[in-house]
């Protein structure tokens, strides 16, 4: 008889998937440990009965039920019995490598020239259903790995090999294809390759109790040496040089469009900033325009003014220069004989005299021939011909000599004959005289002092100076 266990324990190998306890034969109240990331398998008489988890199991009736059955037909405490416990690896077996047994035929879609593509990479197993992988592939071997262990007859690896290749095989291209991927760019898109041959791989995994958690393809073998491939390549790099090209011209026709707004914002801003100082000086201009027009007109109302307040006086500005000049000349008259009378010398009655001269000879230019001389010796003072003046008839603003329309208010004239004048209150013409003929208005008036005859409009007697 072979020797009776009494503990039964996993003594295998991490990489191991399922292991199979050597010892075949136990008591009923043998110890089972099962380690965590473990489940233990019984079998009896090829059947797969119980199944525990992880801890520690004493083999008791009450504890494996299936197989109490045949322990119940035995008496006694230590009853042995034949069993096979397998132990199943639950951990997640990390960097299975897989590759492809041959070349895989894929055609360039834009150029149609076949290639040879290789594929290898790395996943990821774990066991999901214990049962499920001991009847299907274990069966009564000692155990099952993914390579070659030694004391096993068959390795995963073999076995899922063919699954791989065709998969890949099939998938690869067609991926490839789907996707649009540039088989010069492949290395880009090794993600989506894996994530699309994981979900083509994986239930033929699952259906013998084994899952992938993950998959990646790591490897796509280029055919470097191919001269298909490398006038492929050839393309690739002038389309890539073109596209380059393209995109220089873009960016370089962007920035010119770019500078060319720029420049026309800047000649917007400037063409606005010079209108509007333009704007600004031609508001100036209009508003000293309108400042000069209203103080000229406001020149030309106090002038009409003034004038209408002369012409209702019956004189103009001519009679009041000639007025004061008269005065001057009667004041420096009077000083002389003031001097005489007090005692004053012949040299104070000269400068009384010369101050009076000086007066007149300061106005003389604009009243021509109001004086007409000294003898040396006061002589009662005559009135002196008055230059011909002419006015207009209607306004009767003073006018230059021989003008035909009035510089006022644009009336034609009419020159006078030289013994008419024109009266200062009627404005008609009449013959020289003391009155006029057409309103019967003096021309002439007596000084109330001495007596002598005044012109017309002056302030001051000529002969001697009294204010009138």
């Amino acid at each position: 008889m072979a020797q009776i266990a009494d503990i039964i324990k996993y003594e295998g190998d991490n990489s191991t998937f399922i292991w199979k306890h050597p010892c075949e034969d136990f008591n009923s109240m043998t110890q089972l440990i099962v380690h965590e990331s473990q489940e233990a398998v019984f079998f009896m008489n090829g059947e797969a009965l119980d199944l525990f988890g992880p801890g520690r199991h004493t083999l008791e009736t009450q504890n494996i039920p299936k197989i109490g059955k045949f322990l119940n037909r035995t008496t006694g405490g230590e009853t042995p019995f034949h069993c096979e416990v397998y132990f199943i690896n639950q951990t997640v077996q990390m960097d299975v490598k897989w590759g492809t047994d041959s070349k895989v035929r894929y055609i360039d879609p834009e150029s149609g020239v076949p290639l040879e593509l290789g594929a290898s990479g790395s996943m990821n197993l774990k066991v999901s259903d214990s049962r499920k992988l001991l009847i299907k592939l274990v069966g009564t071997m000692k155990g099952i790995a993914w390579g070659d262990q030694a004391g096993f007859t068959k390795s995963l690896q073999n076995s899922f090999r063919p699954l791989i290749s065709t998969e890949v095989k099939s998938n690869l291209s067609t991926t490839i294809k789907q996707e649009n991927i540039n088989i010069l760019e492949i290395d880009e898109h090794l993600e989506t390759l894996s994530k699309a041959l994981h979900s083509k791989i994986l239930p033929g995994f699952e259906e013998y109790g084994l899952t992938i958690p993950q998959f990646y393809v790591t490897t796509i073998v280029l055919p470097e040496d191919d001269p298909n491939f490398k006038k492929i390549r050839e393309l690739h790099t002038i389309a890539l040089q073109t596209r380059m090209a393209q995109a220089e011209a873009t960016v370089r026709t962007a920035q010119a469009k770019a500078q060319a707004e720029i420049t026309a914002a800047q000649r917007e801003i400037e063409l606005e900033r010079q209108t509007t100082q333009t704007e600004v000086a031609r508001r100036e201009a209009e508003r000293k325009v309108i400042a000069a027009s209203a103080e000229a007109e406001a020149m030309k109302a106090g002038g009409f003014a003034e004038a209408e307040i002369m012409r209702a006086k019956g004189y103009n500005q001519k009679d009041v220069l000639q007025a004061e000049v008269q005065k001057a000349y009667a004041e420096g008259i009077g000083n002389m004989g003031g001097n005489c009378g007090a005692g004053g010398s012949t040299m104070s009655d000269i400068i009384g005299l010369g101050v009076g001269l000086q007066a007149a000879g300061a106005m003389s230019g604009q009243l021509g021939g109001i004086f007409a001389g000294m003898n040396g010796q006061q002589q009662a003072q005559q009135p002196a011909p008055q230059a011909t003046t002419v006015t207009c008839a209607k306004c009767g603003n003073p006018l230059p000599e021989n003008a035909k329309f009035c510089l006022e208010c644009g009336e034609k004239v009419v020159n006078l004959a030289a013994d008419e004048i024109i009266c200062p209150s009627c404005g008609a013409k009449t013959p020289k005289g003391k009155f006029c003929m057409e309103c019967g208005s003096a021309l002439a008036r007596k000084c109330p002092k001495c007596g002598a005859d005044v012109p017309v409009g002056g302030r001051f007697c000529l002969e001697c100076g009294e204010k009138l």
